[in-house]
């Protein structure tokens, strides 16, 4: 009954793991996925030795996959609008599609979740069969998801004028803005007076490409990169430090008592 578990076995197996309207085994001799209701007869003798049901997967496991992604999610629009969908009372999985449909990064994202998360349960299923066999495991692949919605994004190179500097914005490919950062020359170095990344865009590493893009461009130039971080994003300083800036400053605000109301 040993098999070899090759890309091609696991895209068939992922095919018919969703399929609900079969009872569906590998044989492996063919290397072929059977439903045992109309391939095999009532007189038909099931030989174990042959065939091996295919990992089981059911609504609920969809389900739950579709929660754990979710859960996931860093942008607050896209997640609320998705955990409205899995709240619906009806229709969960219709409503889950047509939310992605409305924000094609995130449907990208989803699908390649989807489809590692599945690939390692079949990848499970193959290590118990192993296990059986006497054999050693095989490893889970790992998760590569850092530049996957970023392909979806084009990145123009413009020129300042007055005074001199660089902005690079982005886009999607359906021509839409993302977002932007822009630098201006001033004494040597290249000051950010605008970087920002549109509400729906964000959270999917398109910050730190925009500032990659940047830090690349003052490189070719010998030029050094100054940009000011508001306390409420100080998260971003994270990104900043893996650029290679150093802080060279604090500035502490003092809101002045005659901005309270008197009562």
């Amino acid at each position: 009954m040993q098999f070899k578990l090759d890309n091609a076995l696991i895209n068939d197996i992922l095919f018919y793991m969703e399929n609900q309207d079969g009872e569906f085994v590998l044989d492996t001799q063919e290397r072929i996925i059977i439903d045992i209701n109309g391939y095999l007869g009532d007189d038909d003798y099931y030989d174990e030795s042959r065939y091996t049901f295919l990992p089981k997967w059911e609504p609920k496991d969809g389900f739950r996959l579709m929660e754990k992604f979710v859960s996931g999610l860093k942008n607050p629009i896209t997640r609320q609008e998705l955990t409205d969908a899995l709240n619906k009372n009806k229709g969960v999985f219709r409503a889950f599609r047509d939310v992605l449909e409305q924000h094609p990064e995130t449907e990208k994202m989803w699908f390649s979740f989807k489809n590692q998360k599945m690939k390692n349960e079949i990848i499970n299923w193959y290590n118990a069969l192993r296990e059986e066999w006497g054999l050693e495991p095989i490893g889970i692949e790992p998760e590569d998801t850092s530049s996957l919605v970023l392909e979806d994004f084009v990145i123009r190179e413009e020129l300042l004028i007055d005074p001199f500097g660089f902005i690079f914005v982005a886009k999607t490919n359906n021509d839409e803005y993302a977002g932007e950062i822009s630098a201006y020359l001033d004494e040597g170095i290249l000051h950010v007076d605008i970087f920002e990344v549109e509400e729906e865009y964000r959270a999917m590493g398109l910050g730190k490409l925009l500032l990659s893009k940047l830090v690349e461009r003052a490189d070719a130039e010998k030029l050094d990169v100054s940009i000011d971080v508001p306390a409420e994003t100080d998260f971003f300083t994270r990104s900043l430090l893996l650029e290679n800036f150093k802080p060279v400053k604090q500035t502490f605000v003092r809101k002045g008592s005659y901005n309270k109301k008197i009562t």
